[in-house]
């Protein structure tokens, strides 16, 4: 049942980003969708079974956080970048953190890459090596409060 969820998810999702009705095309999409259902299936699989994954409002109160954040270090970066009187110093330095959960490792790591101007290098136990173009994104990093706001969804 939860292979067919996701199979009808993505052809409807599929269909609705193409919104074409030819045969060639609705061949594709249908190959695309059955070969990213059977990615899906071998990942549970190789992972020990699939994780529901609890989607409620706090996560899209978290993404809109997201996506504010990179907007803002969009805005530091272009800075940055334009105004020569800013030196680019970058560092590589190891973060500390205490997601507990793989899906709150991934997320925080994921958007730690997403804003501009940091870089996860490497995810282990209870650390990521981070890779910022500016010293005060790695303190910003170290205030915590992405850290706090993922471990807060409590996923």
């Amino acid at each position: 049942m939860h292979y067919l969820r996701i199979l009808l998810f993505l052809a409807a999702f599929w269909w609705f980003l193409s919104g074409y009705l030819l045969a060639l095309i609705l061949a594709l999409g249908t190959l695309s969708v059955l070969l990213v259902t059977w990615f899906v299936h071998r990942m549970d699989r190789v992972e020990g079974g699939y994780q529901r994954l609890r989607v409620g409002l706090g996560l899209f109160r978290y993404l809109g956080w997201l996506m504010w954040q990179v907007v803002l270090s969009n805005i530091a970066l272009v800075r940055c970048i334009w105004d020569p009187a800013l030196p680019i110093r970058p560092v590589w330095k190891r973060l500390d953190t205490r997601v507990a959960t793989p899906f709150e490792k991934a997320l925080y790591a994921n958007s730690i890459t997403l804003t501009p101007g940091t870089l996860t290098t490497d995810v282990k136990d209870d650390h990521f090596m981070i890779h910022c173009l500016d010293p005060a994104g790695l303190q910003e990093l170290k205030g915590g409060e992405m850290e706090q706001r993922i471990r807060s969804l409590g996923i």
